[in-house]
């Protein structure tokens, strides 16, 4: 059965976010709350860990479309390709927030992304999961937690979370009620922002 742990968005306790860190290096899931809808995700460098993550989402690993969450955008060029200034300052407008960028993917992605030609990147305007990818050293790979119910495709609160996905992950991050909204996704993959789903994030800053 998971653990459920609470932590505060707005002074994250260090103490908590290692408890979070040493779930996940151990290969562990971890459902925690970004500025959108609550996610489920694990450390990037674990094998075992992705595969349990693409099981749960009934899709097969290299084709499942998770997005990378970094602490910010120096962790960019490790997974995507040198890209041009206009690209980078929309980035910049835009990150930390409620937006999905497809970027080109480069020759570092991990084995089981390696066909893949694009990356999903999310730094998410959210003190918890941005303290927890720092102290983890590296992004997590993340996917959020739909809800069977089409009226409600998105549970706000953790505790209905927790009661619902206890068995199948190994810890629930209670940072509060979290949105129904999901991310904006906009492919930045070519030479023209391509808008592949309309959320959270404003327009505006294309």
């Amino acid at each position: 059965m998971a653990e459920f742990i609470k932590i505060y968005p707005d002074k994250p306790s260090e103490a908590a976010i290692e408890k979070v860190v040493k779930v996940l290096k151990n290969g562990g899931l971890v459902i925690y709350p970004t500025d959108t809808v609550y996610g489920l995700g694990c450390d990037i460098t674990n094998s075992r860990a992705l595969e349990k993550i693409a099981r749960i989402k009934g899709v097969k690993l290299e084709k499942a479309k998770f997005s990378f969450i970094c602490h910010d955008l120096s962790n960019l060029s490790d997974y995507v390709k040198q890209i041009d200034t206009a690209t980078f300052k929309i980035l910049k407008r835009a990150l930390p927030g409620p937006y999905t960028f497809i970027l080109p993917g480069n020759n570092n992605l991990p084995k089981e992304f390696k066909k893949k030609t694009t990356v999903g990147i999310r730094v998410p305007d959210n003190a918890i999961v941005l303290e927890i990818v720092k102290m983890l050293g590296n992004p997590i790979v993340s996917t959020s937690i739909r809800d069977d119910d089409d009226v409600i495709e998105y549970t706000t609160d953790p505790e209905l979370i927790f009661e619902k996905w206890q068995n199948l992950v190994d810890m629930v991050v209670d940072g509060g009620y979290g949105d129904n909204v999901a991310s904006t996704i906009i492919d930045l993959s070519d030479n023209e922002p391509v808008v592949i789903r309309e959320g959270k994030g404003d327009l505006e800053i294309l």
